[in-house]
């Protein structure tokens, strides 16, 4: 991408230039007053989120805070209130970063090298020099390092896990990601994963220690609430997350990560969708539309909101998750993940008309993604929380990359998409219709060391 003050100059299509010139659209409703929803408006947000002055919205980073101030702005102009007990958009919460400072281990009187450890601990510090003080692993050549790494997770407590060469690639991921730290919302659980690459399956010696670093930090999620007419105590959440991974370091040529379909565009959406709403005036239903921070470090900004929120409260959860370029199944269409949780999508296509736009189950049940989103944290608590995309997996090039600028988007489709989403949700919003709850006890829990 050329420098941030030509972003404005050639990141349209022609197709969505003409739309823009149009500036709004008249969006029917089955039984409500016409409303619109403007491109305009649309393009206007995703310009700006997207736009290099922000520099990829990275968690902790200033402009990040100047994209917070940008949606609080737009959710101030549309009329929205704060949350009770809120004086204003933002809700400013702690998280915990837990970096590694030091590990050493040897087992039978034999060193590892650095190159072949790493640790994943919440822990300040701990020392393993029996083999009763921890729990150990042997992971052999022909076992699943993954499926026994996220067990370990699942579980908790100390684990000292014996790496069989054979798995070095993975080996080597997990170091990465472990190298780069934790980052926690909470410091209760204290455990620690060690890893070895090693071919000693049995310690009958060992001597293992590990000391972190904590340090606290801010960050902030942006809510407005556009209250219920009839069914104040019931609520329908719009979200989406508004950071990205900032920039690669320093140098010269394209280094921002702008973020424009991961997940501008989501933002972009619940912004115009609260504008739309807002203009009906005649939600039975209090709709809340959230804009999630720290979705790309671990979900952070949804685990902080939903101690906020009674679930029991939240009838559905609409997660808009990279939605600026056409699905698999055509421009203007998206799919959602998890659909056999819930009726949550048999409901919504009952109120799209258009065939050729009805939400298809998510396309990739191999890739989890039902578990990648900001959705998953109230899926656990059983409200019906789902992700709504049209990414193509398969065939994106530009995710996480500095390509994903305002020019790789399609903003018809993407308009499209937020239409649909108006008009399907309608039947949440005026009290109709309500979604089946989510099983929790069917939904995998998170992990307690990572």
């Amino acid at each position: 991408m050329t420098p941030n003050n030509t972003v404005f100059k050639s990141n349209f299509s022609p197709k969505a230039l003409s739309l823009s010139i149009a500036a709004a659209f008249t969006l029917l409703l089955p039984g409500q007053a016409t409303a619109k929803l403007s491109m305009e408006n649309v393009t206007r947000d995703i310009t700006y989120l997207a736009s290099d002055d922000l520099k990829g919205r990275a968690s902790f980073s200033p402009e990040i805070d100047q994209a917070a101030d940008y949606i609080s702005q737009r959710f101030s102009e549309i009329g929205l209130t704060p949350m009770a007990g809120n004086s204003n958009f933002k809700q400013s919460f702690s998280i915990y970063s837990i970096s590694p400072k030091a590990l050493n281990v040897s087992l039978n009187g034999q060193g590892i090298t650095p190159e072949n450890l790493t640790m994943a601990s919440t822990m300040e510090t701990f020392r393993w020099q029996q083999a009763n003080a921890v729990k150990t692993h042997t992971v052999a050549e022909k076992d699943d390092l993954r499926e026994i790494i996220s067990g370990l997770n699942q579980q908790g407590g100390q684990h000292l896990v014996l790496v069989h060469p054979a798995h070095k690639d993975m080996f080597k991921r997990y170091q990465h990601y472990f190298n780069r730290g934790l980052t926690k919302l909470e410091l209760g659980h204290q455990g620690a994963i060690v890893m070895a690459l090693t071919e000693i399956t049995k310690p009958n010696q060992l001597d293992v220690t590990g000391t972190t670093a904590t340090k606290k930090q801010r960050l902030t999620n942006v809510a407005g609430i556009l209250p219920g007419k009839s069914k104040p105590e019931e609520i329908v959440l719009y979200s989406a997350h508004y950071d990205h991974i900032g920039v690669n370091g320093e140098g010269e040529g394209d280094i921002i990560n702008n973020g424009a379909d991961d997940d501008a565009s989501g933002t972009t959406a619940i912004i115009n969708l609260a504008q739309h709403f807002a203009q009906q005036k005649d939600n039975a239903r209090t709709l809340m539309f959230t804009a999630f921070t720290a979705e790309e470090i671990g979900g952070f900004g949804s685990k902080a909101f939903s101690k906020q929120l009674d679930p029991e409260q939240v009838v559905a959860m609409i997660n808009i998750e990279m939605i600026g370029k056409p699905s698999k199944f055509g421009p203007g269409t998206i799919w959602m993940t998890g659909m056999e949780r819930s009726n949550l999508g048999e409901l919504l296509n009952k109120q799209i008309k258009e065939e050729k736009h009805k939400i298809h189950q998510d396309p990739y049940p191999e890739q989890g993604l039902f578990y990648r989103s900001d959705n998953a944290t109230l899926a656990r608590l059983g409200v019906p929380a789902h992700s709504f995309s049209s990414t193509q997996l398969d065939k994106d090039q530009h995710y996480h990359q500095v390509t994903d600028d305002l020019a790789s988007l399609d903003l018809d489709s993407m308009f499209k998409v937020i239409q649909t989403l108006a008009s399907g949700t309608q039947s949440l919003v005026d009290g109709s219709v309500t979604p089946s709850r989510i099983d929790p006890a069917k939904v995998r829990g998170g992990g307690l060391i990572y």
